[in-house]
Order: C-alpha cells, then structure tokens, then sequence
C-alpha cells in the first residue's frame, strides 16, 4: 500500500479560472465550460475572493484511494506553504488547510521562522510534538528563502523605500510588501521609478 506522500500529487490542473457560482468559507464551486470545479480552500483565500463574481485559483491536487480533492489558493505563496506543509510527517492537507485558515502566510511563516511552538500549536489538529516537528522540518528552509528575498532590497534606492511606504499606506504588512517589491525587481532590470515598482509589485499580490 503507497504511503501518504505517494497518493498526495499535484496532478495536471495548475489552476482554475472562471465565473463562481457557490462560495463558501471552506469552498467554493467555479464553472469550466458547464462543468462545477469544487476547490477547498482557506479562510485567507475566501478573505481575498469574497467579492469576486470571477476569480483564477491555483490548484493543487490530492489523490487517495478513498477521495480525490482539489484545494484552490488565490497565489503561490499560499501554494507553495501548503505543500511544504504537507511535506511534514502528520500534517494532511486539511490540517494544512486549517493553518492557513487561523494565520496567515505571513503570519505562519514568521511563526516558524522563530520557532515559535505556543502559537503554531494553537492551530486546530496541530499539538505541541507536531509544531515542533513542522518547526525541525521547514524552519531552515524558509530562513534562507527570507533572506535571499530580502537581499534583493538592501542597499535600496529612494524609490523602492516610498514604494515600500506607499504599499503600508494602503494596508500591507511591511513582509508582505518586502517580498511583492523584491519579486518585482527581479522580474525587471534598471533603475524603476516608484510608479514603475509599485505596479509590478501590486499585481503580484
């Protein structure tokens, strides 16, 4: 009998895009040509597609012998933390899920990033010998992906440093607008102007 990781793929759906026609707070249904697509998904994507009558999900997608289920994030980051966390021994992916209901990624990220036991072991289904094994598992992972983001921002300009106050101004977390703002700039080369930053940076939130 395969294991859990085994069983656990991403298959051949990336993402799914088109109009919603049920939402909920643990999923939502999106119509492809006639056909209902039901993706769970976090409360910190339903916070991000409340309003939206249309929406593009990225998909992962898990296998088992009893059930197949597609989980919906509205961006990579989330993707990408949901999959690291099913990496860990013990954590499925409605755990999973669930964690990303209760934090944010940043939040989570953070969380694990300092070791912090008492507050991811507050997440629903996660008990403190399972924090702590999340912590062992991706903590060292995600330092090196924080600082090689970070990186990117030292030495920055004045337009990167109001581009990063304008961001706040409008209500992003400093970490959030820290990463949007250095995936940006690796994405174009030469000195940007604020607008220039700031508009790179806001469509990839």
């Amino acid at each position: 009998m395969k294991g859990k990781r085994d069983n656990e793929r991403n298959g051949m759906i990336d993402y799914v895009k088109g109009p919603v026609t049920y939402k909920s707070l643990t999923y939502i249904v999106i119509d492809i040509m006639g056909i209902g697509y039901h993706l769970n998904i976090s409360l910190n994507t339903y916070e991000k597609i409340a309003n939206m009558e249309e929406c593009k999900l990225l998909t992962h997608q898990v296998i088992r012998e009893d059930a197949h289920q597609l989980f919906g994030f509205f961006d990579e980051g989330e993707r990408e933390l949901f999959r690291q966390l099913i990496s860990v021994s013990g954590i499925g992916p409605n755990t999973a899920r669930m964690a990303l209901s209760s934090l944010s990624p940043e939040e989570l990220k953070r969380a694990i990033i300092a070791g912090d036991i008492s507050l991811i072991k507050s997440i629903k289904g996660v008990g403190p010998k399972t924090a702590q094994r999340i912590i062992i598992e991706l903590q060292d992972g995600l330092k090196k992906t924080n600082v090689g983001e970070m990186n990117v921002l030292k030495g920055k300009t004045k337009a990167i440093e109001e581009a990063l106050a304008a961001m706040q101004t409008l209500g992003f977390p400093r970490m959030q607008a820290e990463r949007a703002i250095s995936a940006a700039l690796k994405n174009n080369s030469g000195n940007q102007s604020v607008e220039e930053i700031l508009k790179q940076a806001l469509k990839l939130i």
